[in-house]
């Protein structure tokens, strides 16, 4: 039986934790707990605004909003019928305590008599009058499902009296019978006096009065929750028709023939609400008092509500709230996505994009909701809001300390030896800069200036320090001014590369006119020396593409940001060989078939100290004739394959140009291949 043995494993988390531990590290512990304490709240806030009175007017506000703006359109309710008494009626009859009782008793019998499906009676009987016993009488003989008003001091003690109290239970006592029935009529407004949901049922008091005229709507038994409430289609028809109590209570109106029966074809079947609407009494705002259109009434009288009320247990099943718990996952979604959008680090047109999809998204999915017959009294849409700016601008904050962090690493890892347009990219997105290593394919370039280290013998030091910061800064631009990274400076030498730590397609041409910049630098600084300074050498360069790992090296106190591998060498060697090829720039055949340029010349195959493969290298001569430049480019090719014809050519033309060196040591190398098609050069 065998057995693998496998050694501990380090738990997944363990990753997390360590990022989650280097990124409070990097934001800072004080700012991590404030941005978590903020979030906390931000969380809160879109879930529980509603509770929190410094966001409640405004949750009002885009409640009531989404109230007129989904409000159906409708034309008159033929299910419900009000029969009011007015100022006018209570001048007529001369008593307001609040109706009068014989009013009352005649309207009740002659409804009663044309087939009302039920009657509400939103009037507190709360005072006696002489006609008391006509009412009770009246009462008595009803057939109709009958409610009369009932309210409490204790529930209502701005309407009634603890005594007047008293004096409704006992009329209540004494109208009880099989078809009449109490009622209440206690209606709460809001905080501010609006009334936008159904008052919760008072334990021990009768039904409301919309749920005792419709006992078979039992899923509104318990409702309270918001009105629905509708707009009339058309202005000059209400919603809900209306005859005045004292068309029902004139009897000369029922003495004309057909009267009665015209009256009743407008009461057989429906809902009958019989209230007062009195100037300044029993009125109340709703959510449309916002936007009353000219000729709507600002206010609604108690009596209307109830037929609101009633209609909307009519039309169907109350209004149901999402579950406490999809809000609390709602509220964390919005958060999240207000600290997501402020993470986004994208082109401006997607983060606004993003951005503006969002805000439209948290605005409209309260009206969606609402239109879909979703409860929103008590979603909390502003409260989505808040809690995604706040999400925003904590996680803002919270971003910007991180990033001047990375800034900050990202200026001591490379430090002035980014080219500006390579820092900005970096500084917009720090993940664009792997901080460990990585294999990038790279244009690199090592340059030396020829014979410093003797020049530095032979002169001050201080005039060593001044003429070589002179050299190397004008170099340093040279390098950053055609979009390269500093690598190193060496004594003298300076080490750069193209494609890292962002490549751009263009790279191997930056690289090139970099190298012959370069080479044109050194010569301006030589040619301006001071006065006693000995001469001053040229500036070589090796330009090679290839692989190498790229990435900051070092250990925790110290890091450097460069390039290792075969294609520095490679670079390096070419600096090096520009002594025995007669050169002051040397670029490898891998850069001139990705410079996208046409201005070199080669110079054969050479065999470089430390590689196993000859290597094919070219001089840049922008100046040189392209078609000159094509002929010798064929010449080389078939001298360099072993041509003899050929290569006594290339001797000839070599003889005729005396100054041209490269090409005098090109002619050398011919010769002396040795039956190969490359020429070996020396280590040194």
């Amino acid at each position: 039986m065998n057995a693998t043995a496998t050694g501990p494993q380090r738990p997944a988390l363990t990753p997390m934790l360590a990022n989650m531990s280097k990124l409070v590290r990097q934001i800072g512990r004080w700012q991590t707990a404030f941005s978590l304490i903020a979030l906390a709240l931000a969380v809160i806030v879109a879930r529980d605004s509603w509770h929190l009175l410094l966001f409640l007017d405004a949750e009002h506000a885009m409640f009531d909003a989404r109230v007129v703006a989904l409000a159906p359109l409708v034309h008159q309710d033929p299910r419900i019928v009000i029969v009011p008494y007015t100022d006018d009626t209570l001048i007529a009859t001369g008593k307001r305590s609040p109706l009068d009782r014989a009013t009352l008793a005649k309207a009740l019998t002659r409804l009663d008599a044309m087939g009302a499906k039920a009657i509400g009676i939103d009037i507190l009987i709360d005072q006696p009058q002489a006609d008391d016993p006509a009412l009770i009488a009246a009462f008595h003989r009803m057939h109709t499902p009958t409610f009369l008003a009932y309210a409490s001091a204790a529930t209502a003690s701005d309407k009634i009296l603890y005594r007047q109290q008293q004096f409704l239970d006992q009329f209540q006592r004494a109208i009880a019978g099989p078809h009449v029935h109490a009622a209440s009529i206690l209606l709460q407004t809001d905080q501010d006096n609006v009334l936008r949901r159904w008052t919760p049922p008072v334990p021990g008091a009768p039904p409301r009065l919309p749920n005792a005229m419709l006992p078979s709507a039992r899923e509104y038994a318990d409702y309270h929750g918001s009105l629905v409430y509708r707009r009339a289609a058309d202005r000059d028809e209400p919603i809900f028709s209306a005859l005045p109590i004292d068309t029902f209570a004139d009897d000369s109106i029922f003495a004309v023939p057909g009267a009665s029966d015209l009256l009743a074809k407008q009461i057989r079947g429906r809902y009958v609400l019989i209230g007062g609407n009195i100037e300044d009494i029993d009125l109340f705002q709703t959510p449309l008092s916002r936007v009353t259109a000219k000729g709507e009434s600002h206010s609604m009288w108690g009596m209307d509500l109830f037929a609101v009320m009633l209609a909307q247990a009519l039309d169907g099943p109350p209004l149901r709230p999402l579950p406490d718990a999809a809000l609390w996952v709602v509220a964390v979604a919005v958060v999240a996505a207000g600290g997501f959008t402020a993470c986004m680090n994208r082109r401006a047109l997607i983060s606004g994009a993003v951005l503006l999809g969002q805000l439209l998204g948290l605005g409209g999915i309260p009206f969606l909701l609402a239109y879909r017959g979703t409860e929103t009294y008590g979603l909390p849409a502003f409260g989505w809001l808040v809690g995604w700016f706040l999400a925003f601008l904590v996680v803002s904050v919270a971003a910007r300390a991180l990033s001047s962090e990375q800034r900050r690493f990202a200026q001591g890892a490379l430090g002035k030896y980014l080219p500006r347009d390579i820092a900005a990219r970096i500084m917009r997105d720090p993940d664009s800069l792997q901080l460990s290593g990585e294999k990038r394919e790279i244009y690199t370039l090592f340059s030396d200036l020829e014979g410093f280290t003797a020049l530095s013998h032979a002169i001050e030091p201080e005039m060593v320090a001044t003429l070589l910061n002179r050299y190397l800064d004008m170099l340093s631009d040279v390098v950053l001014s055609h979009g390269g990274t500093i690598d190193k400076f060496v004594g003298d030498a300076v080490v750069a590369f193209w494609g890292a730590p962002i490549s751009r397609p263009d790279d191997g041409k930056r690289a090139v006119e970099a190298a012959i910049a370069m080479y044109q630098a050194g010569e301006k600084f030589r040619n301006s020396a001071p006065d006693g300074v000995p001469p001053i050498g040229r500036t070589r360069v090796g330009l090679h593409w290839g692989e190498a790992i790229v990435g900051n090296f070092g250990g925790e106190g110290r890091i450097q940001y460069t390039a290792l591998g075969d294609a520095m060498n490679t670079a390096a060697r070419l600096e090096s060989a520009n002594k025995q090829t007669g050169t002051s720039v040397l670029v490898s055949g891998p850069v001139v078939e990705r410079s996208g340029l046409d201005i070199f010349r080669p110079l054969g195959r050479v065999m470089l100290s430390g590689r196993a493969t000859a290597l094919a290298i070219y001089e840049p001569v922008p100046d040189m004739p392209e078609p000159e430049r094509s002929s010798f480019a064929e010449l080389v090719k078939r001298a360099s394959d072993g041509e003899a014809a050929s290569v006594t050519e290339v001797t000839a033309l070599a003889e005729r140009s005396a100054d041209d060196k490269a090409l005098h040591k090109l002619a050398f190398r011919l010769i002396n291949q040795k039956g190969k098609n490359y020429y070996v050069l020396d280590s040194k």
